[in-house]
């Protein structure tokens, strides 16, 4: 199978339409992500969180930022299965969300875990990573405040973010109060869209 122009094991696959199975069934009831998208539930959801982990393969230790419905950090879970080893750490305060998450991850065999937990109180119940994702959580600026705690306790790790067509604006209104460094990652699923790989992260103001 491709994926973003990138080969996907027959293994990784199945996890993968399994994920979506159980996705497609909970969004019926609970509302994991915009009703508009679920028709290109493949593209706009699976393939564009797919692109964090084809960034930045292997295994790592993520913490994923308010998991909703699974992406980034489900998929990123799921591509870990294949390597038998690294780890995602979901942070999820809404308990439906978070009911969904441990039963995908637990009949995907993905390698993650669910902290039903506001983010304020992820540091103090995870203690470091190697990499942050997060998607369609917040502004930049509230992004690396959130953030900060687990990048200053590793200066390696490093924050993946996708944003859309207004990530300029964002990305000028967070240099106010942060210093980093960063790439951006054009989408390949999305026109228009980029990830924003943050590192050396430190406050200014």
């Amino acid at each position: 199978m491709n994926l973003n122009g990138q080969s996907v094991s027959r293994e990784t696959q199945e996890r993968l339409e399994h994920f979506l199975a159980l996705f497609s069934n909970w969004a019926k009831s609970i509302n994991l992500v915009a009703p508009s998208t679920l028709e290109d539930a493949w593209r706009r959801h699976v393939g564009d969180s797919a692109q964090i982990y084809q960034l930045y393969p292997g295994p790592k230790r993520w913490i994923d930022m308010g998991s909703g419905g699974g992406f980034p950090g489900a998929i990123t879970a799921i591509f870990l299965a294949e390597l038998g080893d690294g780890w995602v750490d979901l942070i999820e305060s809404n308990k439906k969300k978070a009911s969904f998450l441990r039963l995908a991850l637990r009949e995907t065999g993905a390698r993650g875990s669910v902290h039903p937990i506001r983010l304020e109180a992820g540091p103090g119940e995870i203690a470091g990573c190697d990499a942050i994702s997060a998607r369609a959580l917040a502004e930049l600026d509230k992004l690396c405040e959130f953030s900060e705690a687990w990048m200053l306790r590793n200066e390696n790790t490093s924050a993946y973010f996708h944003k859309g067509r207004d990530y300029a604006a964002e990305i000028a209104k967070a240099r106010v109060r942060w210093r980093f460094d960063l790439i951006e990652h054009r989408s390949v699923v999305e026109k228009d869209s980029v990830i924003l790989e943050i590192s050396n992260l430190r406050r200014l103001v």
